[in-house]
Protein backbone atom coordinates (compact mmCIF):
# COMPACT_ATOMS: atom_id res chain seq x y z
CA UNK A 1 0.00 0.00 0.00
CA UNK A 2 1.36 3.25 -0.92
CA UNK A 3 1.84 6.06 1.78
CA UNK A 4 -0.42 8.46 -0.31
CA UNK A 5 -3.54 6.10 0.68
CA UNK A 6 -2.51 4.95 3.77
CA UNK A 7 -1.79 8.32 5.02
CA UNK A 8 -5.86 9.44 3.60
CA UNK A 9 -6.95 6.16 5.58
CA UNK A 10 -5.70 6.95 8.70
CA UNK A 11 -6.89 10.92 8.53
CA UNK A 12 -10.25 9.54 7.97
CA UNK A 13 -9.71 7.23 11.23
CA UNK A 14 -8.77 10.61 12.86
CA UNK A 15 -11.67 12.34 11.62
CA UNK A 16 -14.13 9.79 12.43
CA UNK A 17 -12.60 9.19 16.02
CA UNK A 18 -12.61 13.01 16.53
CA UNK A 19 -16.23 13.12 15.70
CA UNK A 20 -17.32 10.56 17.45
CA UNK A 21 -15.77 11.94 20.72
CA UNK A 22 -17.53 15.34 20.02
CA UNK A 23 -20.77 13.37 19.72
CA UNK A 24 -19.39 11.94 23.22
CA UNK A 25 -18.88 15.24 24.98
CA UNK A 26 -22.34 16.56 23.59
CA UNK A 27 -24.56 14.07 24.61
CA UNK A 28 -22.76 14.09 27.96
CA UNK A 29 -23.24 17.60 28.43
CA UNK A 30 -26.85 16.70 26.88
CA UNK A 31 -27.22 14.01 29.57
CA UNK A 32 -25.65 16.43 32.42
CA UNK A 33 -28.26 19.30 31.79
CA UNK A 34 -31.10 16.68 31.99
CA UNK A 35 -29.69 15.67 34.96
CA UNK A 36 -29.53 18.90 36.66
CA UNK A 37 -32.86 19.52 35.30
CA UNK A 38 -33.78 16.98 37.11
CA UNK A 39 -34.67 14.36 34.36
CA UNK A 40 -33.89 10.14 35.52
CA UNK A 41 -34.85 7.13 33.66
CA UNK A 42 -36.82 5.38 36.07
CA UNK A 43 -36.82 1.70 36.67
CA UNK A 44 -39.16 0.71 33.95
CA UNK A 45 -36.43 2.93 31.82
CA UNK A 46 -38.92 5.82 31.35
CA UNK A 47 -37.79 9.29 31.31
CA UNK A 48 -39.31 11.19 34.17
CA UNK A 49 -38.76 14.25 36.31
CA UNK A 50 -37.44 14.04 39.70
CA UNK A 51 -35.37 16.54 42.31
CA UNK A 52 -33.25 15.93 44.95
CA UNK A 53 -34.16 14.96 48.91
CA UNK A 54 -30.46 16.28 51.41
CA UNK A 55 -30.40 15.09 54.64
CA UNK A 56 -28.23 16.30 57.35
CA UNK A 57 -28.73 14.74 61.10
CA UNK A 58 -27.55 15.06 64.52
CA UNK A 59 -25.75 12.47 65.21
CA UNK A 60 -24.64 11.91 61.50
CA UNK A 61 -24.58 8.40 60.17
CA UNK A 62 -28.55 7.55 60.78
CA UNK A 63 -30.07 4.66 58.77
CA UNK A 64 -32.74 6.00 56.35
CA UNK A 65 -35.73 4.88 55.23
CA UNK A 66 -37.75 6.10 52.84
CA UNK A 67 -41.34 4.97 52.00
CA UNK A 68 -41.12 2.34 54.14
CA UNK A 69 -37.59 1.44 52.15
CA UNK A 70 -34.35 0.89 54.09
CA UNK A 71 -31.36 2.39 52.11
CA UNK A 72 -28.79 0.06 52.79
CA UNK A 73 -25.44 1.71 51.87
CA UNK A 74 -26.43 5.12 52.38
CA UNK A 75 -26.74 6.89 55.63
CA UNK A 76 -27.13 10.89 57.03
CA UNK A 77 -25.19 13.04 55.98
CA UNK A 78 -25.66 12.91 52.18
CA UNK A 79 -28.32 13.14 49.24
CA UNK A 80 -30.76 11.20 47.36
CA UNK A 81 -32.32 11.40 43.84
CA UNK A 82 -36.38 10.53 44.19
CA UNK A 83 -39.20 11.34 42.06
CA UNK A 84 -41.45 14.16 42.74
CA UNK A 85 -44.21 13.44 44.61
CA UNK A 86 -44.86 12.68 48.40
CA UNK A 87 -42.03 10.46 50.45
CA UNK A 88 -42.09 9.70 54.02
CA UNK A 89 -38.50 10.09 55.29
CA UNK A 90 -37.80 7.72 58.60
CA UNK A 91 -34.40 8.20 60.53
CA UNK A 92 -33.19 5.73 62.96
CA UNK A 93 -30.41 4.43 65.09
CA UNK A 94 -29.92 1.49 67.75
CA UNK A 95 -30.10 3.28 70.72
CA UNK A 96 -32.06 6.50 70.13
CA UNK A 97 -35.66 7.53 69.15
CA UNK A 98 -36.60 7.64 65.81
CA UNK A 99 -37.51 10.82 63.37
CA UNK A 100 -39.97 10.95 60.66
CA UNK A 101 -41.76 13.27 58.21
CA UNK A 102 -43.37 13.52 54.95
CA UNK A 103 -41.60 15.72 52.19
CA UNK A 104 -43.20 16.85 49.12
CA UNK A 105 -40.12 16.84 46.04
CA UNK A 106 -40.74 18.84 43.44
CA UNK A 107 -39.20 18.52 40.12
CA UNK A 108 -35.87 19.67 39.19
CA UNK A 109 -35.05 20.93 42.70
CA UNK A 110 -33.66 20.54 46.19
CA UNK A 111 -35.43 19.82 49.34
CA UNK A 112 -33.42 20.40 52.43
CA UNK A 113 -33.79 18.34 55.70
CA UNK A 114 -30.83 19.88 57.76
CA UNK A 115 -32.88 19.78 61.16
CA UNK A 116 -33.50 15.84 62.24
CA UNK A 117 -32.53 15.56 65.78
CA UNK A 118 -32.38 12.25 67.51
CA UNK A 119 -31.83 11.53 71.50
CA UNK A 120 -29.92 8.82 72.87
CA UNK A 121 -32.37 6.98 75.10
CA UNK A 122 -30.19 6.08 78.06
CA UNK A 123 -28.39 9.53 79.22
CA UNK A 124 -26.33 10.37 81.92
CA UNK A 125 -27.86 12.95 84.87
CA UNK A 126 -26.11 15.07 87.38
CA UNK A 127 -26.88 18.04 89.09
CA UNK A 128 -24.40 20.84 88.86
CA UNK A 129 -25.19 23.60 90.15
CA UNK A 130 -27.38 24.95 92.77
CA UNK A 131 -29.43 27.69 91.42
CA UNK A 132 -31.55 28.49 94.84
CA UNK A 133 -33.33 32.37 94.64
CA UNK A 134 -33.37 32.24 90.86
CA UNK A 135 -36.65 33.94 89.45
CA UNK A 136 -35.25 34.21 85.57
CA UNK A 137 -33.13 32.67 83.43
CA UNK A 138 -31.75 33.86 79.76
CA UNK A 139 -29.64 31.84 77.44
CA UNK A 140 -27.08 33.40 74.73
CA UNK A 141 -27.61 32.92 71.02
CA UNK A 142 -24.57 30.47 71.04
CA UNK A 143 -26.46 28.36 74.33
CA UNK A 144 -23.63 28.29 75.91
CA UNK A 145 -23.71 31.08 78.32
CA UNK A 146 -26.66 31.71 80.90
CA UNK A 147 -27.52 34.04 82.96
CA UNK A 148 -29.19 33.68 86.52
CA UNK A 149 -31.25 36.35 87.66
CA UNK A 150 -32.69 36.75 91.03
CA UNK A 151 -33.81 39.57 93.47
CA UNK A 152 -30.52 41.00 94.80
CA UNK A 153 -27.91 43.28 92.45
CA UNK A 154 -25.29 40.00 92.20
CA UNK A 155 -26.61 37.98 89.48
CA UNK A 156 -24.62 34.99 88.01
CA UNK A 157 -23.21 33.79 84.42
CA UNK A 158 -22.47 30.48 84.17
CA UNK A 159 -20.57 28.97 80.92
CA UNK A 160 -22.93 25.71 79.94
CA UNK A 161 -19.83 24.81 77.44
CA UNK A 162 -17.55 23.32 79.91
CA UNK A 163 -17.15 20.15 82.32
CA UNK A 164 -16.63 22.14 85.04
CA UNK A 165 -19.05 24.62 86.10
CA UNK A 166 -17.62 28.23 87.65
CA UNK A 167 -20.13 30.88 88.44
CA UNK A 168 -18.93 34.54 87.61
CA UNK A 169 -20.83 37.39 89.63
CA UNK A 170 -21.95 40.14 87.88
CA UNK A 171 -23.17 42.99 89.92
CA UNK A 172 -25.79 45.12 88.37
CA UNK A 173 -26.26 47.71 90.57
CA UNK A 174 -25.31 50.65 88.85
CA UNK A 175 -26.60 49.47 85.77
CA UNK A 176 -30.33 49.42 86.98
CA UNK A 177 -32.58 52.26 88.52
CA UNK A 178 -34.95 49.80 89.37
CA UNK A 179 -32.91 48.40 92.49
CA UNK A 180 -32.79 49.46 96.13
CA UNK A 181 -29.52 50.26 97.67
CA UNK A 182 -28.98 51.78 100.90
CA UNK A 183 -26.27 54.39 100.91
CA UNK A 184 -23.25 53.18 101.77
CA UNK A 185 -24.03 49.31 100.70
CA UNK A 186 -22.25 46.88 98.74
CA UNK A 187 -25.29 44.67 97.80
CA UNK A 188 -29.63 45.72 97.83
CA UNK A 189 -32.65 44.51 96.07
CA UNK A 190 -33.65 44.09 91.89
CA UNK A 191 -37.09 45.61 92.19
CA UNK A 192 -37.65 45.37 88.67
CA UNK A 193 -40.14 43.27 86.34
CA UNK A 194 -38.05 41.55 83.54
CA UNK A 195 -40.58 41.96 80.33
CA UNK A 196 -38.25 41.14 77.87
CA UNK A 197 -34.08 39.89 76.88
CA UNK A 198 -32.18 40.09 73.95
CA UNK A 199 -28.61 39.07 73.30
CA UNK A 200 -26.33 40.31 70.90
CA UNK A 201 -25.06 36.93 68.76
CA UNK A 202 -21.00 38.16 70.12
CA UNK A 203 -23.05 37.23 73.29
CA UNK A 204 -21.84 40.21 75.52
CA UNK A 205 -24.38 41.81 75.73
CA UNK A 206 -28.27 41.34 76.94
CA UNK A 207 -31.01 44.06 75.87
CA UNK A 208 -33.33 44.49 78.83
CA UNK A 209 -36.79 45.80 78.92
CA UNK A 210 -37.64 46.25 82.44
CA UNK A 211 -40.47 47.59 84.22
CA UNK A 212 -39.64 49.97 87.21
CA UNK A 213 -42.71 51.30 88.82
CA UNK A 214 -45.29 52.45 86.28
CA UNK A 215 -42.41 53.13 84.04
CA UNK A 216 -40.10 50.98 81.83
CA UNK A 217 -36.54 51.31 81.80
CA UNK A 218 -34.05 49.20 79.19
CA UNK A 219 -30.34 48.86 79.97
CA UNK A 220 -27.77 47.62 77.24
CA UNK A 221 -26.14 45.01 80.03
CA UNK A 222 -22.51 44.09 79.70
CA UNK A 223 -22.08 40.39 81.25
CA UNK A 224 -18.04 40.34 80.71
CA UNK A 225 -18.01 44.07 82.33
CA UNK A 226 -21.02 44.95 83.92
CA UNK A 227 -19.35 48.37 84.90
CA UNK A 228 -19.45 48.79 80.66
CA UNK A 229 -23.22 48.55 80.72
CA UNK A 230 -25.77 51.39 79.43
CA UNK A 231 -28.47 52.64 80.92
CA UNK A 232 -30.36 53.65 77.64
CA UNK A 233 -33.44 55.35 79.53
CA UNK A 234 -31.09 57.37 81.87
CA UNK A 235 -28.50 58.45 79.33
CA UNK A 236 -30.49 59.47 76.56
CA UNK A 237 -33.12 61.00 78.94
CA UNK A 238 -36.19 59.27 76.65
CA UNK A 239 -38.66 56.65 77.49
CA UNK A 240 -38.52 54.12 74.23
CA UNK A 241 -41.40 52.58 73.09
CA UNK A 242 -39.13 50.34 71.38
CA UNK A 243 -35.40 49.39 70.83
CA UNK A 244 -33.65 46.72 69.54
CA UNK A 245 -29.79 45.61 68.61
CA UNK A 246 -28.61 46.62 65.27
CA UNK A 247 -25.56 45.01 64.51
CA UNK A 248 -23.50 41.58 66.15
CA UNK A 249 -22.11 43.18 69.11
CA UNK A 250 -24.85 45.90 70.35
CA UNK A 251 -22.67 49.17 69.32
CA UNK A 252 -25.32 50.50 66.93
CA UNK A 253 -29.14 49.87 68.66
CA UNK A 254 -32.28 50.95 66.41
CA UNK A 255 -35.00 52.85 69.30
CA UNK A 256 -37.66 54.32 68.59
CA UNK A 257 -39.68 57.09 70.71
CA UNK A 258 -43.14 58.64 69.88
CA UNK A 259 -43.20 56.64 66.83
CA UNK A 260 -39.74 57.85 65.09
CA UNK A 261 -37.38 55.74 64.65
CA UNK A 262 -33.57 56.32 65.42
CA UNK A 263 -29.92 54.83 65.37
CA UNK A 264 -27.97 54.89 68.38
CA UNK A 265 -24.42 54.82 68.83
CA UNK A 266 -23.54 53.11 72.07
CA UNK A 267 -19.99 54.02 71.88
CA UNK A 268 -20.45 57.48 71.45
CA UNK A 269 -23.49 57.97 73.38
CA UNK A 270 -24.75 59.48 70.09
CA UNK A 271 -28.63 59.63 69.03
CA UNK A 272 -29.42 60.05 65.64
CA UNK A 273 -31.82 62.51 63.60
CA UNK A 274 -35.54 60.47 62.72
CA UNK A 275 -34.74 58.00 59.99
CA UNK A 276 -38.40 57.59 59.94
CA UNK A 277 -41.38 58.72 61.55
CA UNK A 278 -45.27 57.94 61.73
CA UNK A 279 -43.86 54.43 62.46
CA UNK A 280 -46.23 51.39 63.13
CA UNK A 281 -44.12 48.46 63.13
CA UNK A 282 -40.38 47.61 61.30
CA UNK A 283 -37.59 44.60 61.18
CA UNK A 284 -34.36 44.91 59.76
CA UNK A 285 -31.65 42.67 58.37
CA UNK A 286 -27.99 43.89 57.52
CA UNK A 287 -28.25 47.52 56.76
CA UNK A 288 -32.08 47.21 55.70
CA UNK A 289 -34.62 48.73 57.38
CA UNK A 290 -38.48 47.70 56.69
CA UNK A 291 -41.26 49.87 58.55
CA UNK A 292 -45.18 50.52 58.06
CA UNK A 293 -47.25 53.75 58.65
CA UNK A 294 -50.92 54.14 58.34
CA UNK A 295 -50.92 54.42 55.12
CA UNK A 296 -47.92 52.45 53.08
CA UNK A 297 -44.63 50.39 53.71
CA UNK A 298 -41.48 51.71 53.06
CA UNK A 299 -37.88 50.38 52.86
CA UNK A 300 -34.96 52.37 54.32
CA UNK A 301 -31.18 51.53 53.70
CA UNK A 302 -29.00 52.95 56.29
CA UNK A 303 -27.24 55.78 55.03
CA UNK A 304 -29.70 56.84 52.82
CA UNK A 305 -31.23 59.94 53.56
CA UNK A 306 -35.12 58.85 52.03
CA UNK A 307 -36.67 55.63 52.32
CA UNK A 308 -38.20 53.80 49.18
CA UNK A 309 -42.43 53.42 49.27
CA UNK A 310 -43.32 49.59 48.25
CA UNK A 311 -46.99 49.42 48.88
CA UNK A 312 -49.42 51.32 49.58
CA UNK A 313 -51.83 50.25 52.53
CA UNK A 314 -55.26 50.01 53.69
CA UNK A 315 -54.28 49.07 56.86
CA UNK A 316 -51.71 48.77 59.46
CA UNK A 317 -49.40 45.68 58.48
CA UNK A 318 -46.73 43.88 60.39
CA UNK A 319 -43.33 43.35 58.41
CA UNK A 320 -40.76 41.18 58.49
CA UNK A 321 -37.77 41.06 56.61
CA UNK A 322 -35.50 37.55 55.87
CA UNK A 323 -32.83 35.99 54.12
CA UNK A 324 -33.44 32.47 52.49
CA UNK A 325 -30.61 31.27 50.26
CA UNK A 326 -29.59 34.08 48.59
CA UNK A 327 -32.76 36.20 48.15
CA UNK A 328 -34.43 38.66 50.38
CA UNK A 329 -37.92 38.18 51.62
CA UNK A 330 -40.59 40.46 52.74
CA UNK A 331 -43.52 38.87 54.66
CA UNK A 332 -46.86 41.48 55.37
CA UNK A 333 -49.35 40.24 58.18
CA UNK A 334 -52.56 41.54 57.97
CA UNK A 335 -54.91 40.27 60.67
CA UNK A 336 -55.34 37.16 59.63
CA UNK A 337 -53.47 37.16 56.42
CA UNK A 338 -49.62 36.29 55.80
CA UNK A 339 -47.82 37.19 52.29
CA UNK A 340 -44.83 36.70 51.27
CA UNK A 341 -42.50 38.53 48.70
CA UNK A 342 -39.53 38.34 47.08
CA UNK A 343 -37.67 41.68 48.24
CA UNK A 344 -35.81 42.70 44.72
CA UNK A 345 -39.02 42.35 42.17
CA UNK A 346 -42.46 41.94 44.99
CA UNK A 347 -42.91 38.89 42.99
CA UNK A 348 -45.43 37.57 45.61
CA UNK A 349 -44.05 33.97 46.65
CA UNK A 350 -47.35 33.20 48.92
CA UNK A 351 -50.22 34.17 50.36
CA UNK A 352 -51.68 32.33 53.01
CA UNK A 353 -54.50 32.75 55.75
CA UNK A 354 -54.79 32.42 59.47
CA UNK A 355 -57.16 30.97 62.40
CA UNK A 356 -55.51 33.39 64.82
CA UNK A 357 -54.20 37.10 64.44
CA UNK A 358 -50.52 36.92 65.48
CA UNK A 359 -48.83 39.02 68.43
CA UNK A 360 -45.40 37.63 68.42
CA UNK A 361 -43.13 36.70 65.29
CA UNK A 362 -39.82 35.14 64.63
CA UNK A 363 -37.32 34.10 61.27
CA UNK A 364 -35.76 30.95 61.86
CA UNK A 365 -31.98 30.50 62.29
CA UNK A 366 -31.27 30.41 59.15
CA UNK A 367 -34.43 32.41 56.94
CA UNK A 368 -36.20 28.74 56.40
CA UNK A 369 -39.25 29.41 58.37
CA UNK A 370 -41.54 32.06 59.42
CA UNK A 371 -43.17 31.53 63.41
CA UNK A 372 -46.25 32.90 64.72
CA UNK A 373 -47.79 33.18 68.39
CA UNK A 374 -50.67 34.20 69.49
CA UNK A 375 -50.92 32.74 73.28
CA UNK A 376 -51.47 28.91 72.93
CA UNK A 377 -51.77 28.76 68.93
CA UNK A 378 -49.19 28.46 66.75
CA UNK A 379 -48.05 28.93 62.86
CA UNK A 380 -45.24 27.79 60.99
CA UNK A 381 -44.65 28.80 57.25
CA UNK A 382 -41.72 26.36 56.36
CA UNK A 383 -39.95 29.10 53.01
CA UNK A 384 -38.87 24.98 51.94
CA UNK A 385 -42.01 23.83 51.31
CA UNK A 386 -43.84 27.49 50.81
CA UNK A 387 -46.43 25.33 53.43
CA UNK A 388 -48.12 26.81 56.34
CA UNK A 389 -49.08 24.49 59.66
CA UNK A 390 -51.31 25.45 62.65
CA UNK A 391 -50.79 23.75 65.84
CA UNK A 392 -50.25 23.97 69.61
CA UNK A 393 -48.05 22.58 72.22
CA UNK A 394 -49.43 20.99 75.30
CA UNK A 395 -48.60 24.12 77.41
CA UNK A 396 -48.59 27.94 77.01
CA UNK A 397 -45.37 28.36 78.63
CA UNK A 398 -42.49 26.76 76.14
CA UNK A 399 -39.26 28.32 74.94
CA UNK A 400 -36.57 27.24 71.92
CA UNK A 401 -33.80 24.27 73.28
CA UNK A 402 -32.11 24.66 69.37
CA UNK A 403 -32.62 26.78 66.55
CA UNK A 404 -35.08 23.95 64.95
CA UNK A 405 -37.02 22.46 68.25
CA UNK A 406 -39.80 23.88 70.31
CA UNK A 407 -39.92 22.29 74.32
CA UNK A 408 -42.57 22.81 76.81
CA UNK A 409 -43.43 20.94 80.12
CA UNK A 410 -45.97 19.83 81.15
CA UNK A 411 -46.24 17.89 84.30
CA UNK A 412 -42.72 18.30 85.19
CA UNK A 413 -42.34 16.24 81.56
CA UNK A 414 -40.53 17.75 79.02
CA UNK A 415 -41.55 17.17 75.45
CA UNK A 416 -40.10 18.49 72.18
CA UNK A 417 -40.80 19.28 69.04
CA UNK A 418 -39.63 20.45 65.30
CA UNK A 419 -40.57 23.75 65.07
CA UNK A 420 -43.59 22.70 62.86
CA UNK A 421 -44.79 20.90 65.58
CA UNK A 422 -44.16 17.55 64.54
CA UNK A 423 -41.84 14.72 66.04
CA UNK A 424 -43.50 14.86 69.18
CA UNK A 425 -40.98 13.49 72.10
CA UNK A 426 -41.25 13.27 75.61
CA UNK A 427 -37.35 13.25 76.77
CA UNK A 428 -36.78 14.07 80.43
CA UNK A 429 -39.18 14.03 83.52
CA UNK A 430 -39.20 16.35 86.93
CA UNK A 431 -38.39 19.66 84.33
CA UNK A 432 -38.83 22.92 85.68
CA UNK A 433 -41.24 25.03 83.79
CA UNK A 434 -40.27 27.97 85.16
CA UNK A 435 -36.54 28.40 83.80
CA UNK A 436 -35.28 27.58 80.30
CA UNK A 437 -34.33 24.56 78.84
CA UNK A 438 -31.10 24.45 76.26
CA UNK A 439 -28.82 21.86 74.10
CA UNK A 440 -25.19 23.04 74.15
CA UNK A 441 -22.74 22.06 71.58
CA UNK A 442 -24.87 19.19 71.00
CA UNK A 443 -23.46 17.48 74.14
CA UNK A 444 -25.42 18.43 77.12
CA UNK A 445 -28.98 19.38 77.66
CA UNK A 446 -29.62 21.81 80.46
CA UNK A 447 -32.49 22.30 82.80
CA UNK A 448 -33.57 23.23 85.62
CA UNK A 449 -35.28 20.86 89.05
CA UNK A 450 -36.68 22.30 91.70
CA UNK A 451 -33.50 24.57 92.49
CA UNK A 452 -31.06 23.26 90.83
CA UNK A 453 -29.39 23.25 87.53
CA UNK A 454 -29.54 19.77 85.78
CA UNK A 455 -27.32 18.32 83.08
CA UNK A 456 -27.65 15.22 80.78
CA UNK A 457 -25.23 13.86 78.77
CA UNK A 458 -26.38 13.56 75.20
CA UNK A 459 -23.45 11.63 74.28
CA UNK A 460 -21.21 9.27 75.92
CA UNK A 461 -19.44 10.73 78.66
Amino acid sequence: MDYEKRAKRQSLRIIFSEFVMFLAVVSMVVVLGFVVSGYWINGDLKVERQGMLQINSIPTGLNITIDDELLRFQHTNSSKILSSGEHTVLLSKEGYDTWTKTVTIREGLLYRLNYPYLFRQEREKEDVYDATGTTFATVSPNRNLILLINKTTNWTLINLDSTTIKPIAIDISKAFSSVSLATGATSGLFTGEILATEWDNANEHILFKVKNGENIEWVLLNVRNATKSVNLTREFASNFEDVRILDSSASNLLAMRNGNLHKVDVESRQISAILASGVIHYDYYDNEIIYSTEEKINLLKLGDEKATPIEELEAPATLLLSKFYEDKYITVIRDLEVIVYKKDDLTEVARVDLSFAPNYYKIGHDGDFIFLRNGNQLATFDMEALALKEWSPESEKFGWITNYMIYTVKNNELIVYDYDGLNRRSISTNVSAHFPVTITNNRWMYYFNNNGLVREWLIPR
